[in-house]
């Protein structure tokens, strides 16, 4: 029993040696890629020294240095949000305060660069708790508050200028409706009016007098017209009343003169007598 507890010992102790000793050269292997990605970017050779970072991470996932020197890589490319991940990646698998530091330092300025100013400052006020010692992280710090407050007064003036266009658009919106209803109304007065019109002039004739007036007129007229188709007496000449009186009275005279004649003519003739038989 001694020699079995012994020897299981012995074998544990082998293998964790042998693990041991298999992590230590994947971090070899892993630093000497890391090296590799460093000098290729001192070259500009971005491509290669991220295919050199890679390679580190996949011998050691949690190398810190592999991942936070493919985030510089990134970084310096210009591809900000890749950066940032890998920065992040290497802020969570970071033990020391020293790794945590340089990664949310380079979170800050990642941040910067994307113009969230706010997110920045808590990126440098997490890495001023690992170092509070470091005055370029300070300085950065300064400079994110600055410009978080730059943006915050920024925002302000855009919420105001948005409102302030909002109504005026409202404004804008209520005088076209209004004027919409004045014209309606306008509209309405104007086909009242023209009703009005209408029915007046259907009083009135073609040439826009009143019908009733032409009417009367015409009455007057065509009297008128008779009276002048009577004829009127000339001047020296009698009218036909005139002379029917006229006649008349001589009519009267010439009887009066034949009754006297007659009475004359009887005063001057024997009456005979008659016989008796």
């Amino acid at each position: 029993m001694k020699h079995i507890t012994i020897f299981i010992l012995t074998l544990f102790t082998a293998f964790s040696f042998a693990q041991e000793k298999e992590q230590i050269m994947a971090l070899k292997k892993a630093n000497n890629y890391v090296y590799e990605g460093n000098t290729l970017v001192n070259e500009d050779d971005f491509v290669s020294a991220e295919m050199a970072y890679r390679k580190a991470i996949s011998e050691q996932p949690t190398s810190v240095a592999g991942i936070y020197n493919l985030g510089n890589s990134y970084y310096k490319k210009g591809n900000y949000e890749e950066a940032l991940y890998r920065h992040q990646q290497a802020a969570e698998n970071a033990e020391s305060k020293a790794e945590k530091h340089k990664a949310f330092h380079n979170i800050g300025n990642i941040l910067m660069q994307n113009k969230k100013c706010k997110e920045a400052v808590e990126a440098y006020k997490s890495a001023l708790r690992n170092n509070p010692t470091d005055d370029e992280t300070r300085y950065n710090l300064g400079l994110a508050k600055e410009c978080a407050e730059q943006q915050k007064d920024q925002n302000k003036d855009d919420e105001n200028k948005d409102n302030k266009d909002e109504n005026k658009d409202q404004e804008k919106k209520e005088n076209e409706d209004n004027k919409d209803k004045e014209g309606e109304d306008k509209d309405n007065k104007k086909d009242e009016g023209d009703e009005d019109k209408k029915e007046g002039d259907d009083k009135k004739d073609d040439e826009g007098k009143p019908k009733d007036e032409k009417e009367d007129k015409g009455k007057g007229e065509d009297d008128k017209k008779k009276e002048q188709q009577k004829p009127k007496p000339q001047p020296g000449q009698l009218s036909p009343q005139q002379i029917k009186s006229l006649l008349e009275a001589m009519n009267n005279q010439e009887k009066k003169v034949q009754e006297k004649m007659n009475a004359e003519k009887q005063k001057g003739v024997k009456v005979k007598t008659e016989k008796d038989w």
